[in-house]
């Protein structure tokens, strides 16, 4: 069930995201209009400048169907910093990781997240597969502030938030999470720190067989997917889903599950793996099972 929250932390009034792709643009952006300052960071100019212009798109849209206010949606642009070091988000109370899905990379970023914050920082990471505990060993004895902070592509769009924590992870931090998700509008749901956690554990092997499906000739990606749409009333069906997701995510994810849980089952279907090695991702690359008109 979704979990409660405790009222005796004070609010979170400054949010540092790490990342500046889909998932940590969304999240700043959900600060932000959560009344949060909201920091921005990413070491690419580019990627940032990427993440404002989808805030800039996403909130004149909310306003063109009267969601918000051009007010509201000014007065949240404004409360977005775009910064390209760490340490120029330093002042902020919370931290979230919003990296790529491989387990170094976020180790070596979460050395550095906690070098940089205070020490009443929370250092939350948005992995959808990989490890709290493992994550946490990379700080040491900072293990207790850092927990699984896992929302939901769109992010302005989807309520849940599998909260999850590590071995070293205290209440303290844990209800602290639970009132930021609160605060964000979101709904908090506990998991236990198991690769994949509930979500991805139950749906990339659904995803990973679709993919076997279209490659043993069983039907067609469209056709795979409106049965699924149709039958099983999902709004998205699985391989479009993937490349909403990202086919390059997908493959991480399994790769994380085949690794920690040791079932075969797990393993990336050949065909995920040979789109991923040709550069076909998804909508992020206008192609991957399917092909998108570039965006203009």
């Amino acid at each position: 069930m979704p979990a409660a929250a405790s009222n005796s932390n004070p609010p979170v009034t400054s949010m540092a995201v790490i990342g500046a792709g889909t998932m940590g643009s969304g999240i700043a952006l959900v600060a932000a209009q959560s009344g949060m300052k909201a920091f921005q960071v990413d070491i690419s100019s580019d990627q940032l400048a990427k993440a404002r212009a989808y805030h800039r798109k996403t909130l004149d849209r909310a306003v063109a169907k009267q969601k918000f206010t051009a007010a509201e949606a000014e007065a949240t642009l404004a409360r977005i910093e775009y910064v390209g070091e760490m340490k120029a988000a330093a002042a902020a109370g919370w931290v979230v990781e919003a990296a790529t899905e491989q387990v170094e990379v976020k180790k070596k970023l979460f050395v550095m997240m906690r070098d940089t914050f205070g020490k009443d920082a929370i250092l939350a990471t948005n992995t959808s597969s990989i490890s709290i505990t493992d994550l946490a060993s990379a700080v040491g004895q900072d293990a207790h502030r850092v927990i699984g902070m896992h929302l939901f592509n769109p992010v302005p769009v989807m309520k849940l938030v599998e909260v999850i924590k590590g071995l070293a992870t205290t209440e303290e931090t844990t209800e602290r999470t639970i009132a930021l998700a609160l605060a964000m509008g979101k709904t908090p749901v506990p998991a236990n720190d198991r690769a994949g956690f509930v979500s991805n554990r139950v749906l990339m092997p659904l995803i990973n067989e679709a993919f076997y499906a279209w490659m043993e000739g069983v039907a067609e990606p469209a056709d795979i997917d409106e049965i699924m749409k149709l039958g099983c009333n999902f709004p998205m069906g699985p391989l479009r889903l993937a490349d909403f997701i990202g086919l390059d995510v997908c493959h991480d994810i399994m790769m994380v599950l085949h690794r920690e849980l040791g079932n075969p089952k797990f393993f990336p279907c050949p065909l995920l793996r040979q789109l991923v090695q040709a550069g076909r991702l998804g909508d992020k690359s206008g192609r991957g099972v399917f092909e998108y008109p570039a965006k203009g």
